[in-house]
């Protein structure tokens, strides 16, 4: 989601310190947040006070959601010129005629971060409007440290002061719980990860259980219909970083339990299921018939992915529930874990501990990458960013959580909860690791008349000769830039790129170096370089590959 710019970076000891003039983050502004909020509701629509360019925020819902219409967003648009005169005239004159032509049930206003230096104070400004034609709705002033903090936390203010605002003139005392046991689903939005088939698969799966859903919000709810979340027996917290703040709120004021089970993977399924019946009084065997993992994992097959290093890095949710899969139902070893979600910080050290890990909690996709790069693994569970960094390192990935592209926004069913979320979670956590086995034989047998680089496609005719792949070379050590392009020996091998210094490749290692497996290989190379470079040998061969080999196997 989410490019944002950021400052130079003043400490020169990082040889990438002149890269990070612009960063693109995990996270947008709160302001993001909010619009996720009222995009994602029926009758709610958002007056944003922001200068010319700050639309570009639309496109993550009309290109990465692939939503068939326009946030119900309202901007201010002030340009340069305006900040001559009177820019808080603006903001009620936006409000004004905002509802006067959507007549929405509720409306918030806000400010993006540009507009907070102004110090207009649209939220307040709107709600001394409230009650004199056109502004008849209730309004939800929005006050979003935008320097302070980012866009999850403004999401869950936002929902937080919307049900506060629209609950809040009811009583305790008067509420009437529904006849049947029912539950409330809260924290699905739009841009939340696969939440439109989650709420789906969920649904279903309470149902399944003698379970109704009161209402599910903020994903398709309206204002009316928030006003209905006390008559539910219990609340589920779906999306802890939207919906925390929301469930605790309730659980005091309407003395709400809250189910906090995010049934992602097949135990947290069946610990959610169990965890909902015991809540609600409700004596019912958990159904898991339709989960398909716990079959493929005693199976024979299996045995492959057996002790797989994966390293998992996501939203503090996401990257929990993937960690308890990787370990507990995949078998996979972790070798990193972290997140980008400072909040929930304390819960992911406390999983990374008992994995024996230090947990790398930061919002800089280059420290993620370095971190990659240290724990070798052979597959990477993270975002979007993650996905860029493995690809560049060659490195399978699959990803668990957003900020995510429209190619992992499905247009077919896919959820990632509940049973068929198991399901749907094993194959795109499988599937990168075969074709990493395939690619693997590929290069084993590379020197094969069949299968080397040269070789005419078997499907097509005879003397249909095939261009020549480009050999990649490794990406660099970590402070190690490359300043050459790769160069073709006189045997026609393409040597890796290196600066100017560094120990140079021969033709037989080189080809050595290519048997190794692609996702150790990175490794490999920088370690026999760093060998190199340590015992002076400025020429790379054979045996300075397998004496590197030695040399840090000890």
């Amino acid at each position: 989601m989410r490019g944002c710019l950021r400052g130079p970076w003043i400490d020169n000891s990082d040889w990438r310190c002149d890269m990070r003039l612009t960063l693109w983050t995990y996270e947008g502004p709160p302001h993001i947040g909010s619009m996720r909020v009222a995009t994602s509701m029926q009758d709610v629509h958002y007056v944003l006070h922001a200068p010319q360019g700050d639309t570009y925020a639309d496109l993550l819902f009309t290109m990465i959601e692939r939503q068939g219409k326009r946030p119900p967003v309202t901007y201010t648009t002030f340009q340069a010129r305006d900040l001559g005169g009177d820019t808080a005239d603006l903001v009620k004159r936006t409000v004004a005629e905002a509802a006067q032509r959507y007549q929405p049930g509720v409306m918030l206003v806000g400010e993006s971060c540009t507009a907070e230096l102004i110090q207009d104070q649209p939220g307040t400004l709107a709600q001394s409007m409230q009650g004199v034609e056109p502004v008849t709705m209730p309004v939800v002033p929005l006050e979003l440290p935008a320097y302070s903090r980012k866009e999850n936390w403004g999401a869950s203010e936002t929902f937080y002061h919307l049900v506060r605002s629209v609950l809040g003139g009811v009583s305790a005392a008067g509420i009437e719980r529904t006849a049947a046991p029912s539950v409330n689903l809260l924290g699905p939005s739009v841009l939340g990860f696969r939440s439109r088939d989650n709420v789906v698969e969920v649904t279903r799966l309470l149902e399944e259980h003698g379970v109704s859903v009161n209402v599910c919000a903020p994903l398709n709810a309206t204002a009316a219909e928030l006003k209905r979340l006390p008559a539910a027996h219990a609340n589920v917290c779906l999306y802890p970083e939207m919906a925390e703040t929301t469930c605790r709120w309730l659980q005091r004021q309407f003395k709400q339990p809250v189910i906090r089970t995010v049934p992602i993977g097949v135990g947290a399924t069946r610990d959610f299921l169990t965890d909902v019946l015991s809540t609600l009084g409700i004596d019912r065997a958990v159904d898991q018939a339709r989960a398909r993992l716990p079959w493929y994992s005693r199976s024979v097959d299996s045995t492959y992915l057996t002790g797989k290093r994966v390293f998992i890095f996501g939203d503090a949710t996401h990257a929990l529930a993937a960690a308890r899969i990787a370990r507990e139902e995949m078998a996979f070893e972790v070798v990193g874990l972290g997140t980008y979600s400072r909040e929930f910080a304390r819960q992911v050290r406390e999983a990374a501990t008992e994995l024996g890990l230090t947990a790398l909690i930061t919002d800089d996709y280059l420290e993620v990458e370095d971190a990659v790069r240290d724990s070798a693994p052979e597959l990477v569970l993270g975002t979007q960013m993650e996905r860029h960094i493995a690809k560049r390192l060659g490195v399978p990935c699959a990803l668990i959580s957003a900020p995510f592209h429209v190619q992992d926004c499905p247009a077919r069913y896919s959820p990632t909860m509940g049973w068929e979320g198991a399901n749907v979670t094993f194959d795109s956590w499988v599937h990168p690791l075969m074709m990493g086995l395939e690619e693997h034989l590929l290069q084993m047998f590379q020197d094969d008349f069949e299968f080397a680089n040269g070789a005419e496609p078997s499907h097509l005719a005879t003397g249909v000769k095939q261009p020549e792949p480009t050999e990649v070379s490794p990406i660099p050590e970590a402070g190690v830039a490359a300043t050459t392009q790769p160069e073709q020996d006189g045997g026609g091998t393409v040597q890796p790129a290196t600066a100017p210094g560094d120990p140079i490749w021969l033709a037989d290692a080189l080809k050595e170096l290519k048997k190794i497996p692609f996702f150790v290989r990175g490794k490999a190379r920088s370690n026999t370089e760093k060998f190199a470079r340590e015992t002076g040998v400025s020429e790379i061969s054979v045996e300075t590959l397998y004496d590197a080999k030695a040399h840090f196997s000890r």
